[in-house]
């Protein structure tokens, strides 16, 4: 939905940005993305889910680093009664931010395109791992392992600290780096307790009057990748409290590329993959979502 009143400043693969002047309107939208390509089928309340994670988290983690929100009171927007009524558990009022140009992921487990590239050199960022690794084992300590922030439809390429370094500057790479740690080994832990394994994690972080700060969404299922601990086993793909359900359906497609436009998903497949973001939100907060 576009709001009528309100400039739209930004349309990323899940997030709508909306310029208050001094502030931002960010929205999640129940859109769903794979193979950097959005879904024309959504998944219901996956936005409020995403959305009611990352204030889960964000109250959690304050005392480790600021984040940019404001508000959950958007009452004094001009809104429509529609508007409002979609706005409900989705939307957030936040800080505008400098926003950093490289993704600051933490990594506990060598998965996904870490496990990718260390296959190829027994590296990832430039960090040297032990030999003999097998797929999604847990690594001695978490690693940071920035990337770069792609344009919609094109992909995070991984990047070396010193790249981090020339982008961002010693200060602030340092700052960053410490501070992705910190929340993702508390994060962990949190989620250890409740029979989760938060494998891996991405955080955005800006600048705001030279403080970083947390921006974005936080820990959710889509910018986190969370298995169960009673199915996980070192050497196979652990099954995930996201997209998984999509993803796999798709690579049985012969006759869909991974380029836009997607296809349809089947009532099947959105049912499930909402039940798993249900699942994550439940477990992690221990609320009832409704």
């Amino acid at each position: 939905m576009n709001l009528n009143h309100i400039q739209l400043a930004a349309r990323g693969k899940v997030r709508d940005v909306y310029d208050l002047g001094d502030r931002l309107l960010m929205v999640a939208s129940d859109r769903i993305s794979a193979f950097d390509v959005v879904m024309p089928t959504p998944i219901p309340d996956k936005g409020r889910l995403l959305n009611g994670l990352s204030l889960f988290w964000f109250a959690r983690l304050g005392a480790i680093m600021p984040n940019h929100l404001l508000s959950t009171d958007f009452s004094g927007l001009e809104l429509e009664d529609d508007e409002h009524d979609w706005l409900q558990g989705r939307a957030v009022i936040v800080k505008k931010a400098r926003v950093l140009p490289v993704e600051c992921i933490a990594r506990g487990y060598v998965i996904g395109s870490g496990w990718k590239d260390y296959q190829a050199s027994g590296t990832i960022s430039g960090i040297t791992l032990p030999a003999g690794l097998r797929q999604a084992e847990k690594l001695p300590e978490p690693i940071f392992t920035p990337s770069t922030k792609a344009d919609l439809g094109e992909h995070d390429m991984t990047i070396s600290f010193e790249e981090v370094i020339d982008l961002v500057g010693a200060e602030i790479a340092e700052k960053a780096r410490s501070a992705t740690l910190q929340l993702y080994t508390e994060a962990s832990d949190y989620a250890a307790e409740r029979g989760i394994i938060l494998a891996d994690t991405k955080f955005e972080m800006g600048l705001v009057e030279g403080e970083l700060i947390l921006v974005d969404e936080c820990l959710t299922s889509d910018s986190s990748r969370y298995w169960p601990a009673d199915e996980y086993r070192p050497g196979i793909s652990p099954p995930s409290f996201d997209k998984q359900f999509v993803r796999d359906w798709l690579e049985t497609l012969s006759d869909w590329n991974k380029t836009a436009p997607g296809p349809e998903l089947p009532e099947d497949i959105v049912n499930r993959t909402r039940a798993r973001y249900v699942e994550a939100y439940e477990r992690l907060t221990g609320e009832t979502f409704s």
